[in-house]
Order: C-alpha cells, then structure tokens, then sequence
C-alpha cells in the first residue's frame, strides 16, 4: 500500500513536470523593436557617411584643458547623482535576481513543540509534542508569468545601466559647459579691466587738457561717462565669475569655492571634426534611447504577466520531517511527510483583471510614443549641434576681422582727435564699437566650445573614462 502511495505521488509530480515542458507558455506577445522612421542623413553633417561607432572619442579630445580633466574626473566621482544612479544600479540588480528565482522551489524549515492533553484530539494523559522538518512550495509558472516578470526586472535593470550613463554624459556636458562659461566670465573680465585702465589713462589727459581749457566740458563728460562704462562691467563680470564657480562646485559634489582655470579661452584650441555618423546610430549609441527602449521591453513583459493573472495558479507543496506519535506513545517518534497540489484563479471578479491588461497595454502604447518623442528630440539636438558649430565658425571670422578693425579705428581715431582732426564724439564711437566687438568675439569662441560639447552629448557620448577606453581597446585586440 505504501508503495502504491508513494508511485501515485511520483505519478503527480511527473504529470506536473510534463505539463510545464508541454504548456510552459508566455502569455503576451514577445516584444518587438518599434519601427522608427530616421531621416537618411543630417542636415548640416558633412560627413555622414562615416559610422559613429568607428569613431568614439573621449571628452578629453574635445577641450585640451588638464585642469578640465581633473575636474570631470572629480565630478564623475563625487557627484551626489551620480552616486544615487550607481545604486539605482545595484537595486535594480538585485530585484532582477530576486525576480528570477521566484520561479524555482522554495524550501524552507518549521518546527514547534507543546504540552498537553490535546493535539488534534483530547487524549488521556498529557504528552510531549513536537514537530520537525523541511518544506516545499513551487508555484508551477505554467503561464509564464514569472518568466515575463524576470523579463521586466532584467529590463529595468539594463534601463538603470543605460540612465546611469546617459547621467554621466550629462554631467560631463554640464561641467564642459560650465567650466567654458567661467573661461568666458573671465575673458570678459579680463577685457573690461583692460579697457577702463586705458580709459583711465585718457581721463588723466582729459582732465589736464579740460584745466588748461583746451577741450569744453561736453568732452570731459563723454570721457567720463565712457569710463563708468567698462567700471560698471567689472562687477558684472565678476558677478558672472562667481556664479560660474558656485555652479561648477556644485556639479562637482563640492560646496561652492573658487575654481582654478588652466588655459585662458582664448588659447583654447578648438576640437577636432566630430563625424556625425548616420542618424540610425543614434538609436545603438544613445544611453538615454536605450533606456526608453527597455522601458517598452519590460511593459511588454508587463502586459504578459497581466495576461497570465487571467489564468490559474498551480502550486505544489511538500513537509517532510520528523513528529511525535502521541496516538500510540509520549515518547514515540515517527518519519512525516505529505504532498499535494492547489489550483486558485479567478472565477468572476467583474471585469478586473481584463481591464488591468488593458491598462497596462495602453502604458506600453505610452512607453512607444515616449521612445518615438525622445529620438526625435534625439534628432534635433544633433542637429543643432551641428548647425551651431557651422555657424559660430562663420560667425567667428567675422568677429575676428570686426575686432581687428575695431581696435585700429579706436588707434586711429585717438591720432585725429589728438592732432584736432576730428571731434571727439567720433573717437567716442570707436571706443563703444571697439569694447562690443571684444566682448562679442570671447562670446563666439565659448559658444564654439560648447557647441562641440552639446555634439559629443548629442550623439551619445565616447569614453566615460580613459581606463574604459583602454579596457575596450584592450578586449577589441583580444578578439582580434
């Protein structure tokens, strides 16, 4: 009897194990990349043809500057979002290994004792009572509900990896950006300081000649009011400095302090071409785009397990272990165990399990048309790049030749008006036309470095790190 017992159990679980290879079905669709539709080239990319993948640069080649790269290199490893990415990271790694093993047998331990005349049934005499053993409880994903929630929390561990990237590249962005803006504040600083000592200069000989009484008042009072001019830039400029360095500090995990600078923006040499590359890379390179896509892969998975919530749950369970034998003897012990099997699922629940699969393929819809918002976005930001780089190059050659002829018109206007030639209203005029066109032209050189940072951003970033550049470089020749 006892072996005809233990055969119809094994009978069970083999009906079990079977029926899972047999009906081990997903409920849901696999998921399937969006169709996207990329233009074919950019609109200013002159070269196009040339896939990005075979050209990733580090941000280091963009702004020659080793006091930028300490500085990035200290904001990568202090700054606090950074650090809260990096253990979104590691929970969401840990979540997908917990989802994944709720699908094996779980297996765990009881045990309990009493005293008394009663265990089940009321008994004679008072008897010790105990129990003893291992347990077993396997829900059989026989939908594959289980399996679509690994799906999902894989996904969504992928989607942290690629956020914590795309955070990176950000705050590389914002402390190029950041740092050339202070570069800027201190370029113009520099040419504000530099006309009111010229200008302080003239109002020396201004004075003298107005005492001597060889220049009305009125010119007197245009030289001042020229001076207060480039005084009143001064703290604007400053002003401007201090801003620059509270943001910068702050984009580096540091309480806000004044930031030493290395090359001046004028010696900044300008980065090399940057290829565009095809607009479909975008999609392979992107950090930001591949999280969005792992967001429509694990509510694809979403929908699946919502799908499989319709049906039955099967579960086995087992005890095994050792209890007392009160029925026949205080002291006597005996092996115990059972198994079985449950089924619970919904009967009639009007309606609420169908609407959440609705719910939840209408998230995926939204998840799709985020994905499909964020490459066109995608697009544009590239293409603005690319589009300011070209121009601030034309503007810049422009600047260049305004400020050259500027400055030799202030020269030479000084010379007519010291010789009586003119009036000095007109070397008035070239004193403003000159102090703009110099202000202007630090303006254009930091929106050109700038521009190349928001390209490098925009088209998904290169080496985080020189170690990660030499690791890759490292693997690509090992498999060579």
């Amino acid at each position: 009897m006892e072996k005809r017992l233990n055969l119809n159990y094994k009978n069970i679980l083999l009906v079990f194990f079977v029926s899972q290879l047999i009906w081990g079905c997903k409920m849901g669709k696999n998921y399937e990349a969006p169709e996207v539709d990329t233009p074919l080239e950019y609109r200013f990319g002159s070269d196009t043809t040339i896939s990005v993948e075979n050209d990733t640069i580090g941000w280091w080649v963009l702004v020659k500057d080793p006091t930028l790269d300490s500085l990035i290199a200290t904001g990568l490893r202090n700054n606090q979002d950074v650090k809260v990415a990096m253990q979104r990271i590691i929970e969401a790694e840990k979540l997908a290994r917990i989802q994944k093993v709720s699908a094996r047998p779980m297996f765990g331990y009881n045990g309990n004792y009493s005293y008394g005349n009663y265990s089940g049934f009321v008994g004679p005499n008072a008897n010790n009572n105990y129990f003893g053993g291992a347990s077993l409880n396997w829900e059989i994903d026989l939908w594959g509900k289980n399996r679509r929630l690994t799906e999902a929390a894989q996904a969504n561990y992928l989607g942290s990896v690629y956020g914590a990237r795309a955070l990176q590249i950000t705050l590389i962005s914002q402390i190029t950006t950041a740092y050339v803006r202070l570069l800027e504040n201190k370029a113009s600083l520099q040419v504000a300081i530099e006309t009111l000592s010229s200008r302080d200069s003239s109002m020396i000989i201004m004075n003298a000649r107005y005492t001597q009484g060889t220049i009305p008042e009125i010119d007197l009072n245009q030289a001042q009011i020229q001076q207060a001019i480039a005084e009143s830039a001064i703290p604007v400029y400053k002003r401007g400095v201090a801003l620059s360095e509270n943001t910068l500090s702050i984009l580096l995990g540091e309480n806000p302090k004044a930031i030493i600078t290395g090359e001046a923006l004028e010696a900044q040499a300008l980065p090399p071409v940057i290829p565009s590359g095809l607009p479909s890379d975008l999609l392979k390179r992107r950090p930001d785009l591949l999280k969005a896509e792992q967001e429509i892969v694990a509510q694809n998975a979403q929908v699946g397990a919502a799908i499989a919530n319709r049906f039955p749950t099967i579960s086995l369970t087992g005890t095994a272990g050792i209890a007392s034998d009160a029925l026949f003897s205080a002291n006597a012990a005996t092996g115990a165990w059972n198994i079985g099997a449950g089924v619970v699922g919904p009967l009639f629940q009007w309606g609420k399990n169908k609407r959440r699969v609705e719910a939840e393929k209408a998230k995926l819809e939204a998840s799709i048309y985020q994905y499909e918002s964020s490459i066109i976005s995608a697009f544009k930001e590239v293409e603005d790049a690319l589009a300011s780089i070209q121009f601030y190059n034309e503007e810049l050659i422009a600047r260049e030749k305004h400020t050259r002829a500027a400055l030799n018109a202030e020269r030479l206007s000084k010379q007519r008006y010291d010789k009586g030639v003119t009036s000095y209203l007109e070397y008035l005029e070239q004193q403003r036309q000159a102090f703009e066109a110099e202000l202007n032209l630090v303006t254009v050189r930091s929106n050109i470095l700038s521009s190349y940072i928001q390209l490098y951003k925009a088209l998904g970033g290169g080496w985080i790190s020189r170690e990660e550049q030499q690791e890759a470089e490292s693997n690509e020749s090992a498999n060579k």
